[in-house]
């Protein structure tokens, strides 16, 4: 029998906690939405895009190796079905007879050749055409990696702020919820002691309605909140979820240091770097090239096509250095290099707009930061000050020294201070993520 209890409680827990749907921490939901993360995946996907170029570039350093082969008929214009003859001049006739005792005086063109070969070109030195363009993909591969972590602390901003928004909205209902719950003791207690003023009355049902609207308002953002952060999250929107992450009443310091980098920073002095060297490469463009070559030919052909490989045959072979210089390209290699130079000045002055502006941002999420946190003491009293007065208020309309409207009044300012106070521990949590996503 206590076998069977605590199996039925084991059954009963399991099914209690399914019955509340899926917990979520801060930090799985991040998890998750980095998972999910489009954007990252661009990210991922343009920073492989960039090591992929980069085996281009590395590419032009070594060698070249071309095959060739071919086949072609010689076309007897005058008689397409009969190969070329041509006749030996009699001193030449004369000369291969003496040499070979042939004689002879018209000799058969072949018309069926077959060439094949390879060459193989090694670059030996192209005064920093190839290695400053080398080094400029390496740039952009850095590029691509601080594009990635830029794209990272992005993307954990937003799962902070849709995860703490969804959370904030929770907090809404409950606040417009026991908002309404007030109105509606205040009714109850109103008609119970049988001193329903109609004007009292009336001003109660107009409270009451006007709450439940802002109940319907607040149910219907906090099911939005929650769908949104289902989305981007890859959670089912049927799912119910459970964010178990409670926002803090309280805040600690926080532990800055002086914004020395970012990766957006280091995104552009890559960018810097990337188009400086591409002004050597295209300056580099117009210098000559040295290269070692070598190739091999083999030719064979007769006039019958199937006996062309028994018929006459020839191989050749060379190697050696080529000088390439180029003489006249119309001003292209100047005009590119200026184009780079153009756009390496560009990015220094982003570079420099973006010091001072996520310098200031940074600073100011500081001092946004201890702002709030310096005035939530102040707002946390003055809150519990408006409880203590509904409280009096409540008291003394339930024993009817006060009206309706004076009730209504000092709830509606309960309710509006309940809602700053939620509003500005969400606001302090946002300005510890921005200092976050700008300097850790």
């Amino acid at each position: 029998m206590h076998k069977i209890g605590m199996l039925v409680v084991f059954a009963a827990c399991f099914f209690n906690v399914n019955a509340w749907g899926i917990e979520l921490s801060l930090s799985q939901a991040t998890e998750k939405i980095l998972e999910q993360s489009q954007d990252l995946k661009k990210a991922d996907a343009n920073l492989k895009k960039a090591k992929a170029s980069l085996d281009i570039a590395n590419s032009n350093r070594w060698f070249n190796i071309e095959g060739t082969a071919g086949y072609m008929n010689l076309v007897n214009v005058e008689t397409p079905t009969k190969s070329y003859v041509v006749d030996i001049p009699p001193e030449l006739g004369g000369l291969i007879a003496s040499m070979t005792s042939i004689d002879v005086n018209r000799v058969e063109v072949p018309d069926n050749i077959f060439i094949a070969g390879v060459s193989i070109t090694q670059p030996i030195y192209t005064f920093g055409k190839i290695g400053n363009a080398v080094d400029s993909v390496k740039s952009a591969i850095k590029m691509s990696e601080a594009g990635v972590e830029m794209t990272r602390r992005e993307v954990t901003y937003a799962a902070a702020n849709v995860y703490w928004t969804a959370k904030m909205t929770d907090e809404i209902v409950k606040i417009t919820k026991k908002n309404l719950d007030q109105a509606i003791s205040a009714k109850k207690s109103l008609t119970s002691a049988g001193r329903a003023n109609r004007s009292n009355l009336v001003k109660i049902e107009s409270d009451i309605a006007t709450k439940e609207i802002n109940l319907s308002d607040a149910e219907f953002n906090r099911d939005t909140a929650y769908r949104m952060l289902k989305i981007l999250a890859g959670i089912d929107v049927e799912e119910e979820l459970v964010l178990t992450d409670e926002i803090p009443n309280s805040f600690e310091d926080l532990k800055v240091k002086e914004l020395n980098n970012t990766p957006q920073w280091d995104m552009l002095s890559e960018q810097i770097v990337m188009y400086e060297k591409k002004v050597k490469s295209e300056k580099a463009g117009a210098l000559p090239t040295i290269a070692a070559m070598a190739a091999y030919d083999y030719l064979a052909m007769d006039t019958d096509f199937d006996n062309m490989f028994n018929g006459i045959e020839s191989q050749s072979a060379y190697w050696g250095i080529t000088l390439q210089v180029p003489i006249f390209s119309g001003g292209l290699h100047r005009a590119n290099a200026t184009v780079e130079a153009m756009n390496a000045e560009a990015a220094r002055q982003d570079l420099d707009k973006s010091k001072k502006m996520t310098t200031e941002e940074y600073n100011r999420a500081v001092e946004k930061y201890d702002h709030l946190r310096g005035n939530l003491k102040s707002l946390e009293n003055a809150r519990n000050l408006a409880a203590k007065a509904y409280d009096f208020s409540r008291d003394r309309f339930t024993s009817g020294q006060t009206s309706a409207v004076e009730l209504a009044e000092v709830s509606s300012g309960l309710y509006q201070l309940d809602m700053a106070l939620l509003n500005a521990r969400y606001n302090i949590l946002m300005s510890a993520e921005s200092v976050k996503k700008l300097g850790e």
